[in-house]
């Protein structure tokens, strides 16, 4: 293929993928350097500043209550404004904040540029503009888009974080954190100004499709745009919604399980009888599994009826815990490694659900307005379950709540089966 058919070719694709594209490189660049990169600076960090692991670990956990309370504030700033300014302020932030961080000498100095800077601008520009940008621009392929952009983030801890550890290794962490500060303002910014509101915005229809030159016509292009204006819900609306509440339920008790099994995972095989090098395998073989599952799920998503698809992604990781309850073999805690990535991989499904259900204009408020509920969940499960263990020398207690909380998210997401398909059956009419 020479490079006019190849230029024929690229200019063919939708341009919301290319949009999808370009949010997910900014966000394998900020999986890598931070999400999972930050764990790199933990321990260099602690002994350098001569401060305790329960200290630095303070940052992490108020980094998940941060993220909570600004999520309605940065949800109603991306509808007003669009994600572009959003992330492009976003990613300057947290390459100025690596920058600082790499000058920081005390603890109060580490906190200070690591929650009001860097956390600040990430859960902002990497977290929630991204999932907009995928429900702004798709409708029939929206599960499929939200899955790669969520994907981005693994898959930039796979690649990048092993590199960022052989910088720390090498010339130290300051300079590993100077660097990954210009690398965000080097890489990931040129990128953000390349971002586009929406397909509207070019002339354009959700999923591809051409805007009638006609304003007067009745074309099926109209019908697409007549019902997504239908189906758009504000925040305020969507809250007096049942359905917005089961969302909300199920996704607590989903983000508690999952962040407990995660935080705890290697503890957890350590007391079912592995050694600690045996559990980091499977720990590997846990991101491992995520990733391919989050490819897999987003192909079957826009195929099938979503709320199926996540009660099934919940009753799986239910069914691995009994068999936990007694002498497990090897076989039982793989099934658990397995079936939990369910959890983690099923989310763009669960944010696909939303759009689908309350519409793309308020999509980013309406998000906030959930995460400031759910990722409490987030915050609460690991200190449930550590607390339950130093006092009981077991995780068995957790492993009981654990099923309890998936089985209720399974019933709740069932209530949405068919309340899903009459919404479907209203925006996509025969």
């Amino acid at each position: 293929m020479n490079f006019k058919s190849f230029s024929s070719f690229f200019s063919r694709i939708f341009y919301g993928w290319r949009m999808v594209g370009l949010v997910s490189a900014i966000r394998i660049v900020g999986g890598g350097l931070h999400q999972f990169g930050f764990t790199v600076f933990f321990l260099p960090i602690s002994q350098d500043l001569g401060i305790s692991r329960a200290a630095t670990s303070l940052a992490f956990s108020l980094s998940r209550a941060q993220g909570a309370i600004e999520a309605p504030l940065v949800g109603y700033l991306i509808d007003r404004y669009g994600p572009r300014p959003i992330i492009v302020t976003a990613v300057f932030l947290a390459g100025v904040g690596y920058i600082l961080l790499s000058w920081v000498t005390s603890y109060t100095g580490f906190m200070v540029v690591y929650l009001g800077v860097i956390c600040l601008a990430f859960i902002a520009g990497f977290v929630h503009s991204p999932m907009v940008v995928a429900n702004s621009w798709f409708i029939r392929h929206r599960a499929r888009a939200m899955t790669v952009v969520s994907a981005a983030v693994p898959i930039g801890g796979a690649l990048i974080s092993p590199l960022l550890a052989v910088g720390v290794a090498s010339v130290g962490w300051r300079w590993a954190a100077f660097a990954s500060g210009c690398i965000f303002l080097l890489v990931c910014l040129p990128l953000s100004f390349q971002l586009k509101r929406s397909p509207e915005s070019m002339g354009l229809l959700p999923d591809g499709e051409l805007a009638p030159a006609n304003p007067d016509s009745n074309s099926p292009a109209d019908e697409a745009t007549n019902n997504s204006a239908i189906a758009d819900f504000t925040s305020r609306q969507a809250m007096k919604t049942w359905v917005f509440w089961l969302l909300v339920m199920s996704m607590t008790a989903r983000v508690t399980c999952y962040s407990t099994a995660t935080v705890h995972f290697i503890p957890l095989m350590v007391w079912k009888g592995l050694s600690e090098g045996a559990a980091a395998t499977l720990l590997g073989a846990f991101a491992s599994i995520n990733l391919v599952a989050h490819f897999l799920l987003g192909w079957i998503a826009d195929r099938v009826n979503k709320p199926k698809l996540l009660a099934a992604c919940h009753l799986l990781p239910a069914l691995a815990l009994p068999p936990l309850f007694v002498d497990s073999g090897y076989w039982q805690l793989l099934l658990f490694t397995t079936t939990f990535t369910l959890l983690d991989a099923s989310f763009p499904i669960v944010w696909a659900t939303v759009g689908d259900f309350f519409g793309r204009r308020h999509f980013a408020t309406i998000r906030g307005m959930m995460s400031f509920f759910y990722m409490w969940g987030s915050f609460a499960g690991p200190v449930m379950a550590g607390a339950i263990y130093d006092h009981t020398q077991s995780y068995m207690t957790v492993l009981w709540i654990l099923l309890g909380l998936l089985v209720f998210a399974t019933l709740l997401v069932l209530f949405l089966i068919r309340p899903w398909a009459q919404r479907m059956t209203v925006m996509q009419p025969m």
